[in-house]
């Protein structure tokens, strides 16, 4: 969520009228409430106005507030069509209808809400069981509000446990540290600051396939390494990182130095992937199957296919969730254990995520999470038949291949599934090719997310992470919700817009970049555009700016 700052109503009007943007200064007017004469306030005969920046004295009826919000709200870009976010955006009318039903249930409130607790322990043993839970071992874990609360509970369990060995050893425990890619996500990143550990942010590279490079893991690591943070499937370029050879690093290590240093396994979006296809992880292990992997966790909301506000994680074994992070809660008449970094959250994201654990079953499961690779094939093999579009993400290249070897024919037996090409999520990310480039370099590629835009696709441009920030990509996610027709005509419309680019003049395309940002979103928000990032408190490296999903 972004930081947002008190708005001053005189002080805006005040900078609104100073601005040099002609938009403000060609309005009627310069209230600080949105005003409605027709048709929402004529059958009131009065009119309404609807406070932005201080709450009004008096209330407003709610038909009229609710359709004057809905237009404001019309302006945002529609869920389908945002291509930038894995987070989903459809759900079954029948799921809906049980979330609508149990939207005043509280997790919190546990012996009020017996059936869905229940729930809740049946999801945790299903998930525990797709990771590869052994036997023997009492897997337990807990639903949280999305990955960025797993991550920071899977961490802190990770230091804890340092700690309490370090004070067995009797040897210090005030540097400790994590190592993680510069591909990470941003809540990995804000684990360390938060929790005072020393953040080894190691640099990912072409060669490194942008992932993590277990070279670099194997330097970087000691006595004060808590845990490794290993990413299944990167938000830049869908790609699974290496937990076995990473694994294989560790157990090394432990023989030379007596040293054990756990991974933590962030399988934001892979985690609902990587059990379900035929790929797997590419044919190694990345879940509990490895003894080193202590903890997982993922986003339902991501491709568990339930709306936005829930996500797992899970520990191996319970022995491995320190005693001293859990809370037992003496609440409304109950006694229930608790290890969250809040309180009261919504359930009924819990029980959708039951719903269509149950509903779709493993097949169900498997046949969306194949459809969904085999749409991001048929788009990345679009691309590069173009000759103009080179994709860095390569699921759509066979099991092995990950170099781009120029246009080829778009092509695919039926018999084919994931299993014969690399292991990834379905995530498109590409780029304008090396020859482009030479024959339209005044086209940038920045104008056909623009253009894009547009049309209503929200597809983001930005750059790979530090040492690579040259390279600038463009990302799809392919989710359930991208049909066979919508693909094709996203297909069309990328091709077409950057025919467009390529017969317009330079001047002309100047009306396609981004301008300055409004006085409004300086008031509303913290943070600087991309046309000021020179202007940000800290540079790209060392700022969180892997914020991506």
């Amino acid at each position: 969520m972004s930081l947002a700052r008190h708005v001053d109503p005189d002080e805006l009007i005040s900078s609104l009228r100073q601005s040099d943007n002609k938009a403000h200064k060609h309005r009627a007017h310069f209230k600080t409430s949105t005003t409605s004469t027709t048709p929402y306030s004529t059958r009131y005969a009065s009119e309404q106005e609807i406070s932005k920046f201080k709450i009004p004295k008096e209330g407003a009826p709610a038909d009229a507030v609710h359709q004057m919000l809905k237009d404001e709200l019309d302006l945002d870009g529609r869920p389908n069509l945002n291509l930038a976010s894995f987070v989903g955006t459809f759900m079954e009318k029948e799921a809906e209808a049980l979330m609508v039903e149990n939207l005043a249930k509280n997790m919190s409130d546990a012996d009020e809400y017996p059936a869905m607790m229940a729930m809740h322990a049946r999801c945790v043993s299903i998930i525990a069981n797709l990771w590869g839970v052994q036997k023997g071992e009492k897997a337990i874990g807990t639903a949280t509000t999305g990955s960025s609360e797993a991550i920071h509970l899977g961490g802190l369990a990770m230091k804890r446990r340092w700690q309490e060995k370090r004070d067995k050893e009797g040897k210090d425990r005030s540097r400790p540290n994590i190592i993680m890619g510069s591909n990470a996500q941003v809540a990995l990143e804000k684990f360390a600051r938060y929790f005072e550990v020393e953040a080894r942010i190691l640099d990912v590279s072409e060669d490194s396939l942008y992932r993590l490079d277990p070279k670099l893991v194997e330097k970087n690591i000691d006595e004060n390494t808590i845990g490794v943070f290993v990413i299944l499937g990167s938000t830049y370029t869908g790609h699974y990182e290496p937990v076995e050879e990473i694994s294989d690093i560790l157990d090394k290590y432990e023989k030379e130095t007596g040293v054990d240093i756990p991974i933590h396994v962030d399988a934001a979006s892979g985690g609902f992937i990587a059990p379900f296809t035929l790929a797997h992880a590419g044919g190694h292990k990345w879940n509990f199957e490895l003894p080193r992997v202590k903890s997982i966790n993922t986003s339902g909301h991501k491709f568990g296919l339930v709306y936005a506000g829930v996500g797992w994680i899970i520990w191996r074994d319970e022995s491995f969730l320190p005693k001293y992070l859990i809370f037992e809660l003496h609440y409304l008449g109950g006694t229930e254990e608790s290890y969250t970094l809040n309180f009261s959250r919504p359930g009924a994201q819990v029980i959708a995520q039951y719903y269509n654990l149950i509903h779709l079953g493993f097949d169900g499961f498997r046949a969306i999470m194949e459809n969904c690779l085999s749409n991001a094939r048929l788009l990345s093999k679009a691309l590069e038949a173009s000759g103009w579009y080179v994709c860095v993400s390569d699921i759509h290249r066979k099991k092995g291949e990950h170099v781009y070897k120029g246009p080829r024919e778009i092509k695919e037996d039926e018999d084919e599934s994931s299993a014969h090409y690399n292991a990834g999520l379905p995530v498109v990310a590409f780029r304008l090719s090396d020859e482009f480039k030479k024959d339209y370099p005044h086209v940038k590629q920045e104008a056909v997310s623009t253009l894009l835009r547009a049309k209503q696709y929200i597809i983001p441009n930005y750059p790979l992470p530090p040492t690579c920030e040259k390279t600038e990509i463009l990302r799809v996610v392919v989710r359930e919700s991208m049909s066979m027709d919508l693909l094709d005509r996203l297909i069309a419309d990328i091709l077409t817009i950057t025919q467009q680019l390529m017969n317009t003049d330079e001047l002309d395309l100047a009306a396609f970049q981004p301008g300055t940002s409004t006085i409004e979103k300086q008031h509303m928000s913290k943070g600087v555009d991309k046309q000021n990032i020179h202007k940000a408190e800290r540079p790209m490296r060392e700022g969180v700016h892997r914020s991506v999903c």
